[in-house]
């Protein structure tokens, strides 16, 4: 028998072994979805964006036998916003899924609109592992996971990415800057309280003007400017915040979110408040010159245990080398600048040398005559406030009156005139139930509900590392300023030294008292800490009532009080590092 032979041997090897041999493109790419992104942060136009991305990716796959079936492009979200947050990305990851989609392949317009720093590594791996392509013109082609360079180029592109955008926000700002420092230009957002935005002519720059885009300045809008000087006149004259809310609204004085809804759609209008009239007395646009940068956008991981989450954005209070003012007036003055100095100086000096002022005081920590068994807890559930004591001659009341709310507060639709709780009366259920439940016989139960309510108790020894070390420096800074003071430096010269160190202390402080269980306790320890607590029994019946609120703290004891069902719900966290056990009874 005679084999013949072709004049190819490799290919007659390839026939004999059963080897099909593909030649790439014959059959080209095939359908593709395309996905596109553009924020509207610098006046990007959605249209515009989206067609040349688009365009730019078909001119790309078209000639390799490629052809877009569908489309996913987000507006508005910016390339710092992950993937799963993005509402068309997250669509088009949820396609993924899907075995009934119509294409085997994705491709971009470009590259670094699409992903930003690390995000290309964390979604490759997941279009590779449902078998779907990606495409990307800076690659020339099709990425390939096993090819080392095309993982470095998407490296390089993310951090190019990630740098263009930090160039374009530090551009954006400085301009800002000189704008309001150089011409006093009202940057835009809502007008503070006592002023209107009007129309101040055609804009500087030819081109906007061109498009017909107008200057926008502040002009005073007098009813509500009568206000702000009243706000002033009043906090100089000694009284404070809250009493100053409280006259505004005893006069039926729409508060700001009242007088312009439009501009306060996330207030609840309901009355002035205490912070509101903060506000406006620490605002230096009050002056006439222009302010910018008081407050700050700043990036915070949502999770710092799983970065690839993103950062949600939070404004906090700019350090004051970033505040720009303009060099003279910019808008007409409501407040005189030695009135505005004068106020900011007094509110200085109530919290200088950690002395807290009325206004910061909790209303648990000033002094009394007498005291009160449930003084700061027992909460109204109809207002979520503490209710305060009110002794009678029959006994003593806790109560709750509706006239202390702000005009128009929504607890008012459902809140009596008076919520009243009688003490005796809870005191005895609560001290029936406390007894119980540290009672011999049942102490085994009581740790196991306590032991048991740790599901998911976590440790975090970083930040509270963090918070010590930042609570022995505001300490030691302290230290030190007033060795300056001893030594002869003018004490007013520190003052704001002096607030930072202390506002820092307090927020160490805060956290540390506040930061999350570094560990789970065990039964042995729940064991000690109840017994540190002594014979709960024998202590609420003979205790005095200094003792018996005493007791009550070492129990972190908290009661919610429903008038409609005259019933308490009674909480208590007696170890202080496990989640709380709570009794619901009847009063």
């Amino acid at each position: 028998m005679t084999v013949e032979i072709s004049r190819d041997p490799w290919s007659a090897l390839d026939d004999l072994l059963g080897v099909e041999i593909v030649t790439a493109g014959d059959e080209g790419i095939g359908p593709l979805a395309v996905y596109g992104r553009c924020s509207t942060e610098d006046n990007q136009d959605p249209e515009t964006s989206r067609g040349w991305q688009v365009d730019n990716a078909r001119k790309f796959v078209e000639p390799l036998g490629g052809t877009v079936v569908e489309e996913f492009f987000d507006i508005g979200q910016s390339r710092s916003v992950p993937w799963e947050r993005r509402e068309e990305a997250s669509r088009l990851l949820a396609a993924l899924k899907s075995p009934d989609r119509s294409w085997n392949a994705v491709v971009v317009g470009e590259g670094t609109r699409c992903w930003f720093g690390n995000q290309f590594s964390l979604i490759a791996p997941r279009f590779a592992a449902y078998g779907v392509d990606l495409w990307v013109p800076e690659l020339g082609g099709k990425f390939d996971a096993r090819n080392p360079s095309h993982k470095m180029l998407m490296s390089v592109l993310g951090g190019m990415s990630e740098s263009e955008r930090q160039h374009v926000q530090a551009r954006v700002r400085a301009a800002m800057d000189a704008q309001v420092l150089n011409e006093g230009r009202h940057q835009g957002g809502r007008a503070p309280y006592g002023y209107v935005v009007v129309d101040g002519g055609p804009h500087p720059n030819p081109r906007k003007a061109a498009e017909g885009y107008r200057l926008r300045v502040l002009a005073i809008d007098e009813p509500s400017a009568e206000v702000v000087r009243r706000i002033f006149a009043e906090y100089l004259s000694g009284k404070g915040d809250r009493a100053i809310a409280n006259g505004l609204n005893r006069d039926a004085i729409p508060c700001p979110s009242a007088r312009r809804p439009d501009q306060n759609r996330h207030r609840l209008a309901d009355g002035w408040q205490g912070s509101t009239v903060r506000s406006i007395l620490e605002n230096p646009r009050y002056t006439g010159f222009a302010f910018f940068g008081r407050w700050t956008r700043q990036e915070t991981l949502i999770d710092p245990d799983d970065v690839a989450a993103g950062h949600a954005i939070r404004f906090r209070r700019s350090s004051p080398e970033a505040v720009v003012r303009s060099r003279k007036p910019a808008h007409p003055e409501i407040v005189e600048v030695q009135d505005f100095v004068d106020a900011q100086l007094k509110r200085k000096s109530k919290s200088a040398n950690g002395l807290k002022s009325a206004r910061k005081a909790e209303r648990s920590g000033r002094p009394t005559k007498r005291a009160y068994l449930f003084r700061g807890r027992i909460r109204c559930t109809a207002c979520q406030r503490k209710m305060e004591a009110s002794p009678r001659a029959h006994g003593t009341y806790y109560r709750c009156p509706a006239r202390t709310l702000a005009p128009g507060s929504p607890a008012l639709a459902s809140h009596p005139p008076s919520v009243y709780l009688r003490e005796d009366i809870v005191q005895e259920a609560v001290n029936g139930w406390l007894g119980g439940l540290f009672a011999p016989e049942n102490v085994d139960r009581t740790v196991a509900a306590l032991v048991g309510s740790q599901s998911g108790v976590r440790a975090e020894p970083n930040g509270r590392d963090a918070a010590r070390k930042r609570l022995a420096k505001a300490e030691t800074q302290l230290t030190r300023l007033q060795d300056a003071i001893k030594a002869g430096i003018d004490p007013a010269a520190l003052v704001e030294a002096v607030n930072e160190a202390h506002a820092s202390r307090a927020a160490a402080q805060a956290e540390l008292n506040n930061a999350p269980p570094p560990s789970a306790l065990t039964d042995a320890e729940v064991y000690a800490m109840i017994d540190s607590l002594g014979d709960v029994g024998a202590a609420l019946s003979n205790a005095t009532t200094e003792k018996m609120a005493e007791l009550y703290g070492a129990v972190d004891l908290h009661v919610r009080y429903t008038h409609t069902a005259h019933e308490a719900d009674v909480v208590i966290n007696p170890v202080g590092r496990v989640n709380s056990v709570r009794v619901r009874g009847g009063t």
